[in-house]
């Protein structure tokens, strides 16, 4: 077997230690980083410059509860609504008597040996404040009442950062943008989003770099795919979303080392840029050369809701599978229904789908209330691992992050598209006559290898139930992982 960072132990797809290194490293896949110098036998000390204040969940616990009434349960996990009310103040004229306290000294936010103890009542003051604003903005768009909402940004874009120290200014900031784009929108009467490919692909590599989010949905889904096509010697795989295909040579470097040889591995990629996906081509079927694996590429430059089924045939003998790392970078399926029905057709052997655990449908106060949650959940996680100047974090959160929250609040929303979105594809898949397959053990040992890769003090975690694997920050889930199959034709 050849070095690298992938070997097969027991029907696994499983990470070797790190300080084995890749025999193939073709230009454009660089080798996957570990995380080598956080110690994994203890915790990482929260240093100055990280973000040690509050944490943004807890002041969501405080402020959110009468919002998250708006907004039910998701995928059969409900948002915690037994918070404390106090602090919530939903009249616009109570809310332009206030006046916004001062933003603390970064000196004093940092958790340096200087802090006092009013520093930090301050500090969270001060936090509570921006949360709460945001949410009475929210209120204010939800019921058109735009003027007021404008007055509102404009003083969160003088309160909030996103260099702040402060883990609750940095998403606040990111949130107020987004929802100035959506009122500016709402005014203008269109929005057209540019898609900056390139620069969000360096964000998705800096994203799998510094945080297990990544790697968990690449190589759980990996795993089912490998166990889903064992033995079978021509493979067709479909990736809906194939960005720059950074998933894929974990999987080629497994099938190159058969003990029966490799298959013949077809791949249909599809994504919005033909540019891109030829450049991926390029890519993978180098990759696969220096392997000695028959490999085959098609680029399909259509959203999955837009593509012909006569598009994407199917040969005789081929083994199909599907696999989908749903985001909310921008729209990458097009209309559901179309999709689902591409899947029908397909009747693939297994279909490997990575969630998100938030609602994206919706009115926009749902829409807003399951996505704060979500993100800060987000924010605090990264602000646990790397410092507030990180080069690598500021590129996630501006990069990948802003522009999320920016598709769900700006543009997001069946009522501003057009078209009607599934509210769980795990459900939908389930009234169409797909059957789940349970996440076998060795994708449980798979995510748990991933997790050992990051400090238990930086509060990653693993749940497992009813069939699926999910990787969460302490108690709140962030993606689920699941693997389908089209129930067999009498």
């Amino acid at each position: 077997m050849m070095k690298g960072d992938f070997e097969v132990v027991n029907g696994a797809l499983n990470l070797v230690q790190p300080s084995e290194t890749w025999d193939y490293t073709p230009a454009g896949f660089p080798v996957p980083h570990h995380i080598s110098n956080l110690p994994s036998t203890t915790a990482r000390p929260v240093l100055d410059g990280h973000c040690t204040n509050t944490n943004l969940s807890d002041f969501m616990e405080q402020v959110a509860s009468p919002f998250s009434e708006a907004s039910p349960s998701t995928n059969g996990f409900p948002m915690d609504t037994s918070l404390p009310t106090d602090n919530i103040t939903t009249s616009p004229d109570e809310y332009r008597s206030r006046k916004a306290p001062r933003r603390v000294h970064e000196s004093a936010a940092c958790g340096g040996e200087s802090r006092s103890s009013k520093s930090l009542a301050e500090r969270d003051e001060h936090g509570l404040n921006m949360i709460t604003i945001l949410l009475e903005c929210a209120v204010a768009i939800s019921t058109e009442n735009l003027p007021q909402a404008n007055r509102m940004l404009l003083e969160l874009t003088q309160m909030a950062s996103p260099y702040s120290p402060s883990c609750a200014e940095r998403v606040v900031a990111y949130f107020t943008k987004a929802m100035t784009s959506r009122v500016m929108n709402s005014w203008l009467g269109f929005c057209s989003p540019l898609v900056p490919h390139r620069s969000i692909l360096s964000a998705f590599q800096a994203y799998n770099n510094i945080s297990p989010f990544i790697k968990f949905a690449h190589f759980t889904a990996n795993q089912a795919i490998l166990e889903a096509l064992h033995q079978k010697e021509r493979v067709h795989i479909i990736d809906l979303d194939i960005m720059q295909g950074l998933q894929w040579p974990a999987l080629f470097h497994i099938l190159a080392t058969r003990a029966d040889g490799p298959p013949h591995v077809r791949m249909t990629g599809l994504g919005t840029s033909m540019a891109m996906l030829e450049e991926t081509g390029r890519q993978l079927s180098n990759f696969a050369r220096r392997l000695g694996m028959s490999f085959e590429f098609h680029p399909i430059a259509e959203r999955a809701g837009d593509v012909d089924p006569s598009m994407v045939p199917s040969q005789r003998g081929e083994a199909v599978a599907v696999h989908w790392l749903q985001h909310t970078l921008y729209d990458a399926t097009g209309p559901d229904r179309n999709t689902m029905r591409l899947l029908e057709l397909l009747a693939p052997r297994v279909i490997t789908l990575v969630e998100q655990e938030m609602a994206h449908t919706g009115s926009f106060l749902d829409r807003f209330v399951e996505s704060l949650h979500y993100y800060s959940a987000i924010f605090d996680s990264l602000g646990m691992s790397l410092p507030f100047d990180n080069p690598s974090r500021h590129r996630v959160e501006h990069g990948l992050l802003s522009r999320e929250i920016n598709n769900i609040l700006a543009i997001g929303g069946p009522a501003r598209s057009g078209e009607e979105k599934f509210v769980s594809w795990r459900m939908e898949l389930a009234c169409r006559g797909f059957v789940q397959m349970p996440m076998s053990g060795n994708s449980m040992a798979q995510a748990q290898l991933i997790l050992n890769m990051f400090p238990p003090s930086l509060g990653y975690t693993i749940f497992q139930g009813d069939g699926t694997l999910r990787l969460g920050w302490k108690d709140t889930r962030l993606y689920t992982a699941s693997a389908w199959t089209a129930r067999p034709t009498r």
